[in-house]
């Protein structure tokens, strides 16, 4: 069951993701060569208009490869006569379709709508999970004694709006400043207590290796009206954005470890973990967990896709706004070099990261 979710999961995420380029490419007149579900041997394919749709071997990515991408065209495209006489066809490069000939908006258009759509299919999936179980607002449930916040006057109940200026809707946010603030830095809190707003500053205290303020959430969750389920969902996803490259920044800041890092192996793993600790709870609460990892990989595949790496989404787009600034195109000989050497260095990343879960596993 645990490899079916995973396989589903991914699956979904990655069919999305590709599908918001084909979409977009199909609208601005971009030829799609290929569109392919999976790594690896191919297992089989069919075409389809102008297109071959193909399913491969590893559950574990996808392509949307567009022609002229990269020097990829399409062979069996048969090649346009614009005078109409035989012998005097239009060159690969300069065939209609092409990705590079399309307006520099269009394919900018095309390359973001991939991580774009991931936002938008977190965000359905969210709507789902928060209009059945509800979100858990940002109340103080119990204040501890003897801790910072019970000296400071906080109470239960107190509804939390901001922390250091930065506003906070759900109970989730606080855990995650909470956790993040690794140097035990004065946290200002905005909060709101019958009505009336109040303001206070307290200075963590450190036990068993982290920093406390004292206090925990109510830990129940409220569905609330239709506008609110649509307003919290965005909020979740918000949050899950805000974790990721929160994350991400403790990664290159020295914080976090490329061992914190995990691939297809490590997320099936999480997987496994969420499917056996939530079975006990019954078929309804496998499904919520599922869709809610399903919204935290969707969210982490969209932010890592719009990182400014070459060979990924975010690369694409740096030498496609550079193009808008300068009015005229990177050469694609030094573009295509860069993008080589970024999926070199990405293959040698996914070949650390495969190893790394898999002595996970063992360990």
């Amino acid at each position: 069951m645990s490899i079916l979710f995973f396989i589903l999961i991914f699956g979904v995420v990655v069919v999305v993701h590709e599908f918001g380029h084909f979409l977009l490419a199909k609208a601005n007149g971009i030829h799609v060569v290929e569109f392919a579900i999976g790594m690896g041997p191919k297992l089989f394919s069919f075409q389809k208009g102008d297109t071959r749709y193909c399913l491969r071997l590893l559950p574990i990515g996808g392509a949307c490869i567009f022609e002229g991408q990269d020097g990829i065209y399409d062979k069996d495209k048969p090649k346009e006569e614009p005078d109409g006489l035989p012998g005097d066809c239009v060159p690969d490069e300069e065939q209609k379709g092409a990705f590079h000939k399309a307006k520099v908006g269009a394919r900018i258009a095309t390359v973001v709508a991939g991580p774009l759509f991931n936002f938008l299919l977190a965000y359905v999936f969210s709507l789902i999970i928060v209009g059945n179980v509800g979100s858990t607002p940002p109340v103080i449930g119990n204040v501890l004694e003897g801790y910072p916040a019970e000296e400071a006057g906080l109470q239960a109940g107190d509804e939390i709006l901001s922390l250091n200026g930065e506003r906070v809707h759900l109970y989730d946010e606080v855990s995650l400043f909470s956790a993040l603030n690794t140097e035990g830095k004065d946290v200002t809190i905005v909060y709101r207590r019958d009505g009336v707003k109040h303001k206070t500053t307290i200075t963590p205290v450190y036990e068993d290796g982290r920093y406390y303020i004292g206090f925990s959430g109510t830990g129940t969750p409220v569905v609330g009206s239709p506008l609110k389920v649509m307003k919290n969902s965005f909020y979740e996803v918000r949050y899950l954005l805000k974790y990721t490259y929160k994350s991400l920044g403790m990664l290159f800041t020295g914080k976090a470890g490329l061992k914190d890092l995990s691939g297809p192996v490590g997320v099936a793993e999480l997987v496994d973990d969420v499917y056996q600790e939530s079975k006990p709870a019954g078929v309804r609460a496998v499904l919520i967990n599922m869709l809610y990892f399903a919204v935290l990989l969707s969210v982490n595949l969209g932010v890592m896709n719009l990182l400014p790496i070459p060979a990924l989404d975010g690369g694409r787009l740096i030498f496609l706004l550079i193009e808008l600034v300068r009015g005229k195109p990177v050469p694609p000989e030094k573009e295509g070099l860069v993008h080589m050497i970024g999926m070199i260095l990405l293959l040698i990343l996914m070949v650390f990261v495969f190893y790394n879960d898999i002595a996970r596993l063992f360990r």
